[in-house]
């Protein structure tokens, strides 16, 4: 058997800045027909995808009995969860953390401030040609909870500062950073009535899974904001729009659970919510910085060093 180590890309090779390693083998996919036999690939690369395109996984998988690495685009994984079990043993899985966290941040911030500012209530105006001035809060001034201190949270943290608030860090673990106290996730019921604002930044995990329930939805201010740029599934959506229904909060979310949220969910109605379709860190500067971070790691897969942002597994898995 050919023993190339062959690379499916979702980009050519002459995409890339600069040339790639030539002791691999490059082949384009972009999730439609096989460009080779799976049976002979190694370090895979799947087009960029939500969860509702991740069946590209689950007719792939288990025909690439000889694939070595699984990286993935995205910084979240949860998604990968139920094809980890067709990964070959010894098979890696690599995330692309950290490299799409600045402007994933750049869009919480967005939403962070077009909520406060009451865009979706001007814009709501603006569309039937009516001029009738409202005051909004400023952020100035104002508590701004971030949970998650990854890539994204870290990012949002340090734009907010400029603007005047005072961030409060949360994060799985407390510490001490360069940029000031981290508090423990379990501190967050203390924390929340506190806040003006939250951004959750947080990856999906069994533990944060229905971070912000009813119950902790209620122990924040009258008027408080919620933005989310993570995972629908930290939130209890259902209870989200009885409390913005009630006027008691605001929600600028680019996730939600389901998503797509349904035509007909009341979120999509209900003043004081401004929604996104999780497109986070898909901007013009997607492409570019994939393919830097890809050439890095192509690199040190041909050398066989150790990738950047390896996943443990669970027991049991690869």
């Amino acid at each position: 058997m050919n023993d190339t180590r062959a690379v499916w890309l979702p980009y050519r090779p002459e995409d890339f800045p600069g040339a790639l390693p030539e002791q691999l083998e490059y082949h384009h996919w972009d999730g439609g027909a096989f460009p080779t036999d799976p049976a002979a690939l190694r370090f895979l690369v799947p087009p960029p995808m939500s969860t509702d395109r991740s069946d590209l996984l689950s007719r792939l998988l288990p025909r690439a009995r000889r694939l070595e690495v699984l990286q993935v685009l995205s910084s979240g994984h949860d998604y990968l969860r139920p094809h980890l079990g067709m990964l070959p043993a010894g098979a890696v899985v690599a995330t692309g953390r950290g490299v799409h966290g600045e402007v994933t941040a750049e869009l919480a911030v967005t939403l962070l401030l077009a909520s406060a500012r009451g865009l979706d209530h001007f814009l709501a105006l603006q569309t039937t040609g009516k001029w009738r001035p409202h005051t909004f809060p400023t952020l100035s001034g104002k508590t701004v909870v971030v949970v998650g201190q990854g890539a994204v949270g870290s990012a949002v943290g340090a734009r907010l500062a400029p603007f005047g608030c005072r961030v409060v860090r949360v994060a799985r673990t407390a510490r001490d950073t360069p940029d000031g106290r981290v508090h423990d996730v379990r501190d967050l019921s203390e924390l929340l009535p506190h806040a003006d604002a939250v951004v959750l930044c947080a990856p999906l995990t069994e533990e944060t899974r229905g971070l912000l329930s009813d119950s902790r939805m209620n122990l924040m201010k009258e008027g408080a904001l919620l933005v989310n740029v993570a995972r629908g599934e930290l939130v209890d959506t259902e209870a989200l729009a009885r409390q913005v229904e009630r006027g008691r909060l605001r929600a600028a979310l680019d996730v939600t659970a389901p998503e797509p949220l349904p035509a007909g969910h009341p979120l999509w109605h209900l003043p004081g919510v401004i929604i996104t379709p999780h497109t986070g860190a898909f901007t013009d500067a997607f492409i570019p910085a994939s393919l830097i971070f890809l050439h890095h790691q192509l690199r040190r897969y041909a050398a066989r060093e150790a990738l950047a942002n390896l996943l443990p597994l669970p027991a049991g898995v690869a």
